[in-house]
């Protein structure tokens, strides 16, 4: 599953964060995590994730020492309003031929 797609016209490494915590759900991610799945360097993979954070579209949490980001409930979408409909020709093309 991927952000909603009001969510898209973003930065591709913002992006690429929200596909993967929105893949994980209430579960979240570390950083660890989120860098195993995001390409992109540390430095803006933490840029990434300030502005995210600055916008509210991530939450964190600790939980057990580890710090935990989960995606806001505003950027996952409903399951049920899910469609291949909802996504772009371009959105397509950017999953089979990466840039």
């Amino acid at each position: 599953m991927r952000a909603k797609r009001e969510y898209r016209s973003r930065d591709d490494t913002e992006v690429a964060v929200l596909d993967a915590l929105v893949e994980r759900g209430e579960e979240g991610m570390t950083v660890l995590e989120l860098r195993t799945r995001v390409d992109a360097e540390i430095d803006t993979l933490e840029s990434a994730l300030a502005s995210l954070k600055e916008e509210h579209l991530i939450g964190t949490r600790r939980e057990d020492g580890r710090l935990v980001i989960t995606p806001a409930d505003r950027v996952v979408p409903d399951p049920e309003d899910a469609s291949e409909d909802d996504v772009s020709l371009f959105d397509r093309l950017r999953e089979r031929f990466p840039f």
